[in-house]
């Protein structure tokens, strides 16, 4: 449940001191620092014994903050979730005719899942996904990032391939591409469901199931 979210309250600007605003940058860091935070929590104790103050408590900002960043403490992960968008996309703008779809990839591949893990490697990104089996209002954000992603991936082919944003070509292509890619993520999760693989085994398994998902959507997007 969310009902920690009605102590949001108004934001409003009046009686703040003279602190310079933050950077874009470091908005995205405390995002992220968010994110991090509420699936540790959530992994550990479960969604609904976590509240918007320990979630803030874990970063060390108050659950005002959290909730100015954030409708609820579900859409805390969000920023996991949508991590690898612009990478896809730019992936995609620079694939190369004749180049396997999958070695366009391998440099995002061999980088990327680490962007759902804090510095110490805490949380995997097969555990938080996995998370989204039983808890649906997470389910509801994991399937908007990939709402979101869509249209990313459309355009970035259609410019890769010189034809206009509102194609279709592209868009049947992109989400035949985000369908796989979300298939093989969900897979993966599955599959090492209680499973004691190390992070790093975790890691390169899901590469590799990445990199197959791939070679089948090439077929589609050739």
């Amino acid at each position: 449940m969310t009902a920690s979210r009605g102590r949001a309250g108004s934001t409003g600007g009046a009686g703040r001191t003279g602190r310079p605003p933050l950077t874009e940058e470091r908005k995205a860091e405390i995002r992220l620092e968010i994110a991090r935070a509420a699936v540790d929590l959530f992994v550990a104790q479960g969604v609904a014994a976590t509240t918007g103050e320990q979630i803030g408590q874990a970063v060390g900002v108050s659950a005002r903050t959290v909730w100015r960043y954030f409708p609820s403490k579900e859409a805390c992960v969000a920023p996991l979730f949508a991590a690898g968008i612009d990478a896809i996309a730019a992936c995609l703008r620079a694939w190369r005719p004749g180049t396997p779809l999958e070695d366009a990839f391998e440099r995002t591949l061999t980088g990327a899942p680490r962007s759902a893990r804090g510095p110490e490697g805490r949380t995997s990104v097969g555990a938080l996904v996995r998370l989204t089996r039983t808890e649906p209002a997470l389910r509801a954000v994991w399937l908007q990032s990939y709402d979101e992603a869509e249209p990313a991936f459309a355009r970035a082919l259609a410019d890769r391939a010189g034809l206009p944003p509102d194609d279709l070509r592209p868009a049947l292509q992109a989400a035949m591409l985000n369908a796989a890619l979300r298939a093989a993520v969900e897979h993966h999760a599955w599959h090492l469901e209680g499973a004691a693989a190390d992070a790093d085994a975790s890691e390169r398994e899901l590469a590799r199931v990445m990199r197959e998902a791939l070679r089948v959507a090439a077929g589609g997007l050739a």
